[in-house]
């Protein structure tokens, strides 16, 4: 009688690992294949694929979607990321808000909304990310793919057991293979974080872009943080845009990018293009490791009574207290950095003017909220409507 109860235990348990299996793989397949619908401005002048610049990526999971922008008048080239850490949603939301809303008047614009695909088509399980986050708009709930910070081991596997930098050959932390800002400039030949940078270079370098801005959120344990990261070419517009940011709407700082700190951004970009490379980052509590329970509600009020207690022992980099750092907060800060520094790049090349309209800032966006900013795919013509 005992082995045979026994037997029946096991009979299900089976049964319900199996069901447990079955559950997970459904949510994981519904995550990493969830589409986003992405209103394009009615002034967008073409949408590419990322395999135009570098055919080697068509039918992957990284040959996102290339908005382009060009004013009336000629000017200068920027190129938008947002996505390079979908574990960093205030980066791909303000890319988006640009992307729906943007008019350029003089120059070209172009944006990425989601650079590494493969990062937001999984989470940290083991860290209880939540899989989706949900933005109310005017016209109801629009949800996103929470992602993680580095690409999916589906598409990139196995992890050497030390990642050797190329071309600098600074060796950093295996897994740093398959995060998107640990790989620039890209190797043609490599991995599919590299490939993606390989062809984002090949962007940078045919659409002649003059000024190159990643979009991030950091930990408030980080000290770089409330800053714009910033190659040599690039420091006086970054003083002049801290400055009059600091002094009319919130405190945001500069730093310069490391020479010997490689695979980056703001170094390597800058290093092998003809692109001024700049890096943004907001704080985001939802990143931090002393933090409470991780779900979607810290993860849009940056509210966090554990980050508030480290901030009282001196552990942060940046203030908190019970309004938390909300998302709404971060993507304006993001939107009025972003506005600001091609008012300062136009000041500084009037040659080279990148002048725009209909992107909101800083307290148009708290006032509002971010949803605000967002449009019904379904009320508009459906050669306007992208998916991410």
């Amino acid at each position: 009688m005992k082995e045979k109860g026994l037997a029946t235990v096991k009979v299900i348990a089976i049964c319900l690992s199996v069901v447990a299996m079955i559950l997970a793989g459904a949510a994981f397949y519904s995550h990493r294949t969830y589409k986003e619908p992405v209103v394009a401005s009615e002034y967008v002048t073409q949408v590419k694929k990322l395999s135009d610049y570098f055919p080697d990526l068509k039918g992957t999971v990284n040959d996102c979607n290339i908005y382009i922008f060009e004013g009336s008048e000629p000017g200068g080239t920027v190129l938008l990321v947002g996505g390079t850490h979908p574990e960093e949603p205030g980066a791909n939301l303000t890319a988006e808000l640009i992307v729906e809303n943007l008019r350029v008047k003089k120059g070209k614009v172009i944006v990425a909304i989601r650079a590494n695909r493969s990062a937001s088509t999984v989470t940290r399980p083991g860290d209880a990310y939540p899989q989706f986050y949900h933005i109310e708009t005017p016209w109801g709930v629009k949800k996103f793919r929470m992602g993680d910070r580095w690409s999916n081991p589906l598409d990139s596997w196995p992890d050497p057991e030390v990642y050797v930098h190329y071309p600098s050959k600074q060796m950093l932390a295996y897994m740093d293979i398959r995060n998107f800002n640990r790989t620039w400039p890209g190797r043609k030949n490599g991995t599919i974080t590299e490939k993606t940078n390989y062809a984002f270079m090949q962007l940078i370098e045919k659409e002649k872009v003059d000024l190159f801005i990643d979009l991030h959120e950091a930990e408030l344990e980080y000290p770089v943080i409330s800053t714009i990261v910033s190659h040599q070419r690039g420091v006086d517009i970054v003083a002049m845009t801290s400055m009059i940011l600091s002094s009319t709407e919130f405190n945001i700082g500069m730093e310069y990018s490391p020479k010997e700190l490689h695979g980056l951004s703001h170094r390597e970009v800058g290093d092998h293009s003809r692109a001024i490379s700049l890096l943004y980052e907001a704080p985001e509590p939802f990143l931090d490791r002393v933090r409470g329970i991780t779900d979607e509600k810290l993860l849009l009020t940056g509210k966090d009574p554990f980050v508030m207690k480290a901030g009282e022992f001196g552990l942060l980099y940046e203030n908190i207290d019970e309004n938390g750092w909300p998302i709404d907060v971060r993507v304006g800060r993001h939107a009025s950095t972003f506005l600001t520094t091609l008012e300062m790049w136009s000041e500084f090349y009037p040659d080279l003017p990148i002048v725009i309209e209909g992107i909101p800032r800083y307290n148009d966006v708290i006032a509002n909220g971010v949803g605000y900013y967002f449009k019904d795919p379904s009320d508009v013509p459906e050669n306007r409507v992208f998916y991410e």
